[in-house]
């Protein structure tokens, strides 16, 4: 079941978040963050903006955002995706029904017309599953990040709903 989150949800999606950041290349950030980055997040995706989480069996065991893309004003049709599944759930379209399920809220009342997504670009995996909703490759920044004593390239992937 997808749904809204709440703050009785933010204890797991930050065990979910802290994984990826020790762990993977899926997200830039190298610290763990606090509680308190997790209340504002769900602080700052009110109104048009989306926190969603995926539960089975009264588990949170994944996660769905759009974010606000750009504090500039111009850029407020436009969201940035992000979908996060916990370690040991992966491979079972948790992942691709967040997702479709933001996609279609992201169209609601023309809440946004762009969505964006950043994939680290070896992210083999999400880029796959972007392409298949239909998402573009936008273009690639070489060295965007150093993370595991590594540079990271990031591509952009955009959806255009008009």
């Amino acid at each position: 079941m997808i749904r809204k989150a709440t703050v009785l949800d933010l204890p797991a999606v930050k065990e979910i978040y802290n994984y990826a950041v020790l762990n993977t290349t899926a997200t830039y950030d190298i610290n763990p963050k606090d509680d308190k980055y997790f209340v504002d997040m769900l602080n700052e995706h009110t109104g048009k903006y989306l926190l969603s989480v995926y539960e089975e069996n009264g588990n949170v065991i994944g996660y769905v955002a759009l974010s606000r893309y750009s504090k500039r004003d111009a850029y407020d049709i436009t969201a940035e995706l992000s979908v996060y599944v916990k370690n040991d759930c992966q491979n079972r379209h948790i992942g691709t029904q967040l997702i479709e399920y933001a996609l279609q809220e992201a169209q609601k009342n023309n809440r946004f017309l762009t969505v964006v997504s950043l994939i680290t670009s070896e992210n083999e995996h999400s880029i796959y599953l972007h392409k298949q909703f239909g998402f573009e490759f936008g273009g690639r920044i070489k060295n965007a990040g150093f993370k595991f004593d590594r540079l990271l390239g990031v591509d952009i992937y955009y959806k255009n709903f008009q």
